[in-house]
């Protein structure tokens, strides 16, 4: 690493997951196998409720945009680190490792805000049925996703301009396989406090107050089918539910397990390895557990591939 100091640093080098050259071409086949499935899939529930009228309500409207956003924020980091795998480099410019930085966050808040809507689209169904078309209309539902992006792109733009006043040593290296915003604050040569009370503030702002609002929305939710007495009528109840939860749990629980793996280890290798859970895998079983687990997703989707019905 170099022994100046400079704000107009040239590049970044990105570490990866591993230096050993006899892994390369295993990272690159696995990498970009698991990008073709997780676009594919995504595209193919977009498609599927667009194509398919009785998947024209508003959860699916919702789950539609999930998939959108999955596929936009897989590809912020998984394209640019099959290039550098290809071809043999690790070195990334400084703007396009802000403008990484920046779509990363954006992808990663609108994925949380959707998934909170979600859980609001599901208490009002359950809750207040007879009030859900009148609550949970097409402008509501419009008006709802446009905040969510509002509030997305101005946030991690303020991020940015914070990061703009740092410094950095020349060929300054990150152990992680792409721009994490946490791992480019660990390198700065300059005081981040400023960016580091910046981050938690925002973090807790975007992330745990979502999460609050999902834990609300189901609390309400079992409250309301404990009033149920018929075990069939919960179950049909909750039966829509359950997509959701899955992927709630796991979206939540990778990102508690990268936070945990960081704080125990300081190992930066496992950090990054723990980081694909959640900005790869995630995003690639997100189809999977929607098209296994409901019948109207599988139905449109044996449709559009000419298969007919798929049958449960």
């Amino acid at each position: 690493m170099g022994a100046g100091n400079h704000t107009g640093v040239s590049q970044f080098l990105l570490l990866g997951l591993s230096d050993d050259p006899e892994l390369q071409p295993l990272l690159f086949g696995l990498f970009l196998s698991m990008y073709l499935v997780t676009v594919l899939g995504n595209l193919l529930i977009i498609l599927a409720v667009s194509s398919d009228s009785h998947l024209h309500t508003p959860m699916y409207f919702f789950l539609a945009n999930l998939s959108f956003v999955d596929i936009c924020f897989v590809s912020t980091s998984v394209p640019s680190m099959l290039v550098n795998i290809q071809t043999q480099s690790t070195g990334i410019s400084y703007t396009g490792c802000l403008t990484q930085v920046y779509f990363f966050m954006i992808f990663a808040v609108m994925d949380s805000f959707l998934l909170t809507v979600m859980a609001y689209d599901r208490f009002v169904a359950i809750c207040h049925p007879l009030h859900y078309t009148v609550i949970i209309n097409p402008r509501f539902c419009g008006l709802l996703v446009l905040m969510c992006w509002f509030i997305t792109f101005w946030v991690p733009l303020l991020h940015i301009l914070l990061l703009r006043r740092l410094t950095f040593c020349t060929d300054t290296e990150i152990p992680h396989f792409f721009c994490e915003l946490a791992q480019i604050l660990k390198v700065a040569c300059s005081d981040t406090l400023i960016n580091n009370i910046f981050l938690f503030v925002a973090t807790a702002l975007l992330g745990v107050f979502p999460l609050t609002g999902i834990l609300f929305s189901y609390s309400r939710i079992v409250f309301s089918l404990m009033r149920i007495s018929s075990a069939a009528g919960k179950y049909k109840a909750f039966s829509t539910c359950g997509s959701h939860l899955s992927v709630v749990s796991l979206f939540y629980g990778t990102g508690v397990w990268i936070y945990l793996t960081s704080a125990v280890t300081h190992s930066p290798q496992r950090s990054s390895i723990a980081s694909v859970m959640y900005t790869v895998l995630t995003p690639m079983l997100n189809p999977f557990i929607y098209s296994l687990r409901n019948k109207d997703v599988k139905g449109a989707l044996g449709s559009l591939l000419g298969l007919g019905t798929i049958c449960p």
